[in-house]
């Protein structure tokens, strides 16, 4: 669940990061008129189609690839997710095709390292450093007009806490889901 929350405050960051870089859309077989510019829209784990992989250009998906929890006895345990994200834009000149993706990735990027902390909290690892690639189109198959990059990071989250073994020896629940306890002792004073 905690991945999920990540993933939600990292599109909501995202978006809010990259709403004011407007870029070209494909004009689809329907349309009458080429589109107008827009911003990336911002996916998490996957497009809502496969087929969408060019239809929705621009757009940046949010993948958790892994996730580590570290518990060892007298520490402080720790949690942390390595987050893929993937960008895709559109353009039919290649070279302002691939500057348009450096655009946008550099938009984020600068983003997340001015404010590497996110609600929940979650913190950039910024000691895992946070890692760029813009997919170089000179290969086989050629992919333009669309452009591709991903960008590596890792993130701290809230740990699951251990449940509290003490307790559940002399028989309490594991942990204190609200004050319940203290509702014998006021009945056995006569108050309500």
């Amino acid at each position: 669940m905690t991945k999920v929350i990540l993933l939600e405050e990292l599109a909501a960051f995202t978006k809010a990061a990259t709403r004011d870089l407007l870029l070209p859309v494909r004009p689809q077989e329907k349309d009458e008129a080429p589109p107008p510019p827009r911003p990336s829209g911002v996916y998490r784990m996957r497009l809502p189609k496969f087929r969408d992989a060019t239809r929705k250009a621009p757009y940046i998906l949010h993948q958790v690839l892994t996730g580590k929890d570290v518990q060892q006895a007298g520490v402080r345990p720790e949690a942390s997710a390595v987050v893929r994200t993937v960008f895709c834009v559109y353009h039919e000149d290649e070279e302002q095709g691939a500057l348009s993706l450096l655009n946008l990735m550099e938009a984020l990027r600068v983003a997340l390292l001015e404010r590497p902390v996110l609600p929940g909290p979650f913190a950039l690892n910024l000691k895992a450093g946070l890692e760029a690639l813009a997919y170089p189109d000179d290969g086989e198959p050629r992919t333009a007009p669309y452009y591709l990059g991903e960008m590596i990071s890792t993130w701290n989250m809230p740990p699951v806490v251990r449940l509290d073994a003490a307790r559940v020896i002399h028989g309490a629940p594991p942990w204190d889901p609200g004050a319940e306890h203290l509702t014998g002792t006021t009945m056995l004073k006569g108050s309500e």
